[in-house]
């Protein structure tokens, strides 16, 4: 999870001026996406434009690695580094790094010094993939890949998109990406070599029923969806596949329009990893009017209670959220203060664990640092790291329900939601 906490300061701020009065749903919800696209285009460095979160200054890899220690010792939440003198690293590998792969090499062993899995330095090409991530857009033709025993295959294909309209097809296997054979590449170079300039053309061979298919596909801009919704009689069902996306709250409140005459909402939490702490707070926000949504504790002992708002959106409905091992970060705070105040039940098994927030530092030579910067607490004070959150109801899927294609955890949150829908109308 991503977050500069200090600016939430910011954030409250502008919600409690902006928010004075009773106004409708409708101008309330497009207000609270103004607010947030004002956040985090001028208050959130984190989250600014693609232009400014880069850096494109060129220094040597000596100085990126005289620069990376230097941020590490003003920023890292931890004053003792994992108990170990820091100044030890400053000339570790004075006179040994020559090149940007020497500077990653040491980098990475200096990090790894502090025994925390979540501060880690990215190349151009990962500080590239990470940013796309948070726009949630790419320039592209719509495929997913995979590396599948060597050969690049495709899995799905986004609907609307170029690669859709070109009749790519599931199962499709890359072949050559503008006569440039992709057999020994990597998944980011043949990702890196059919992305490209929107409006540009790239020639695609594909393998299809033992035969080689030429596709000539232009790119465009590729819009990825991190909120899905649906309607299931009166129940409405909302997944949150990431909050990594700057898209992610208004994905959310259009999700929310699409299940308005739902009585109750099951959300959908299972494999999301996390993302931005605006998103997570945002959403919760929706559901929590009032009280402490998650509280951040940073370096030498700086602790900041970030507040529910009053929005004039108090969503009431009975909540159902299904978490697994993998719902961590974000989903974690969003998860951990809808029990906290009782206001959802959560189905599945027990939540990831990541109690610990990054800070997205553009460093030069258009690299970055995911740096740890602080940990979180949900509003109880329960400090989740490494210990997760553990679901009302404990309900782990078998191989069977698996390979039978059957989601218990669904099933239950679905008889849960009836319960409590017809314990509201009683």
């Amino acid at each position: 999870m991503y977050i500069d906490y200090k600016k939430s300061l910011v954030l409250n701020e502008i919600m409690k001026r902006r928010f004075k009065t009773v106004i409708l749903f409708v101008a309330t919800v497009c207000t609270l996406v103004a607010i947030y696209a004002f956040f985090v285009t001028s208050h959130n460095p984190l989250l600014d434009v693609e232009e400014q979160r880069i850096n494109t200054t060129q220094v040597t890899p000596q100085r990126l690695f005289d620069h990376t220690w230097q941020v590490v010792k003003n920023e890292y939440y931890d004053p003792n580094f994992n108990d170990q003198y820091w100044l030890r690293w400053k000339n570790h590998y004075r006179g040994k790094i020559k090149t940007l792969d020497d500077a990653k090499v040491a980098i990475e062993s200096m990090l790894a010094s502090l025994n925390d899995p979540y501060s880690r330095y990215l190349n151009q090409e990962e500080f590239a993939e990470q940013n796309v991530s948070i726009n949630s857009k790419i320039s592209g033709i719509g495929v997913n890949i995979v590396n599948d025993s060597g050969k690049i295959r495709i899995i799905s294909v986004i609907e609307n998109t170029p690669a859709q309209f070109a009749d790519l097809k599931v199962n499709d296997i890359i072949m050559a990406i503008d006569d440039r054979k992709v057999s020994g590449l990597s998944l980011g170079q043949v990702s890196s070599l059919v992305k490209g300039p929107i409006n540009t053309f790239v020639s695609i061979d594909i393998l299809r029923d033992g035969e080689i298919v030429k596709k000539k596909i232009i790119r465009k801009e590729i819009s990825i969806k991190t909120v899905k919704s649906s309607m299931d009689k009166n129940i409405g069902y909302i997944q949150i596949l990431s909050f990594i996306s700057t898209s992610t709250p208004n994905e959310f409140l259009e999700a929310l329009e699409n299940t308005d005459k739902a009585e109750g909402l099951i959300i959908d939490l299972r494999g999301n990893t996390g993302g931005l702490l605006p998103n997570a707070v945002f959403v919760t926000n929706l559901f929590v009017p009032k009280g402490k949504i998650v509280s951040i504790v940073g370096r030498n002992g700086y602790h900041y209670d970030i507040m529910a708002q009053d929005n004039n959106v108090n969503i009431e409905k009975p909540v159902v959220i299904l978490v697994d091992g993998a719902s961590a970060s974000a989903s974690e705070i969003f998860s951990g203060a809808m029990k906290d105040y009782h206001r959802a039940k959560l189905v599945g098994t027990k939540t990831y664990g990541k109690g610990m927030v990054q800070k997205i530092i553009p460093m030069p030579n258009e690299t970055g640092l995911n740096l740890t910067i602080a940990k979180y607490l949900t509003p109880k004070g329960k400090d989740i790291n490494k210990l997760g959150i553990n679901p009302d109801v404990v309900l782990p899927q078998t191989v069977e329900n698996i390979i039978d294609k059957k989601d218990i955890q669904m099933e239950m949150a679905k008889t849960l939601m009836e319960q409590m829908i017809s314990s509201n109308d009683s």
